[in-house]
Formats: structure tokens, C-alpha cells, sequence
């Protein structure tokens, strides 16, 4: 599971950054201050997804807090800007933390039967 979510994250990073990009352009272009503002956010978003992707095959929990950081901040971007998609982008963010979190619950588990030594 976390290897989905860590392939997940990274691609999704790279779609939300190309999506932040134009929507700047075109927020520049057309001279539309709250485009450009949710695009700024856009791209920390997308930076954050990232570094949660990167975080979610080797440790699952950090990037879990990273995932509801992007999701926290892509929730109130979309909802205070003109860059709408990006309340869709931060659910999806809160989707990958709780897959995040079952994934280091998983991996806890298996330690603690791991460490478990057998009864004689």
C-alpha cells in the first residue's frame, strides 16, 4: 500500500505543478490577482505532494503529516481563491494520508510479530 501511495503522490506532484503553472500563466495573463495567488499555493501544494511521495516508501507516518499539510492548505486555497481544482487536490491529499496511515499501521504489525518471540 505504500508503494501506491509513494507512485500516487509523485505523479499526482507532477500534474498539480504543471496545473498550477498554467493556471499562474493564465492568471497573469488575463490579470487576475486570485488565480496567481492559488497558483502560488498550487505549487506548494504540488511541492508538498512530492516530498510526501518521496517520505512514503521508507516512512509512511511523515508522509502522512505532509499529506494533511498539503490537504489543510489545498482545502483553504480552493475555497479563498479562483483556483477552485485546488479543493479537489487537497482531498485528494487527505485520501493519500489515510492510506498513508494504514501503511505504517501495517508495517508496525509486522514488526511487533516480528519481534515476538515463539512461545516453548
Amino acid at each position: 500500500m505504500k508503494i501506491a501511495a509513494g507512485i500516487l503522490s509523485l505523479v499526482l506532484g507532477c500534474i498539480i505543478l504543471f496545473q498550477s503553472c498554467a493556471v499562474g500563466v493564465g492568471g497573469a495573463i488575463f490579470d487576475e490577482e486570485s488565480a496567481v495567488q492559488g497558483s502560488s499555493a498550487g505549487m506548494l501544494v504540488g511541492l508538498i505532494f512530492f516530498i510526501g511521495g518521496a517520505f512514503a516508501f521508507a516512512l509512511p507516518k511523515v508522509s502522512m503529516v505532509a499529506m494533511i499539510i498539503a490537504g489543510i492548505l489545498g482545502i483553504i486555497a480552493g475555497t479563498t481563491t479562483a483556483y477552485s481544482d485546488m479543493t479537489v487536490w487537497g482531498v485528494v491529499a487527505l485520501i493519500i494520508a489515510v492510506l498513508n496511515f494504514f501503511a505504517g499501521r501495517k508495517k508496525k504489525a509486522q514488526e511487533d510479530t516480528a519481534a515476538t518471540p515463539p512461545a516453548a
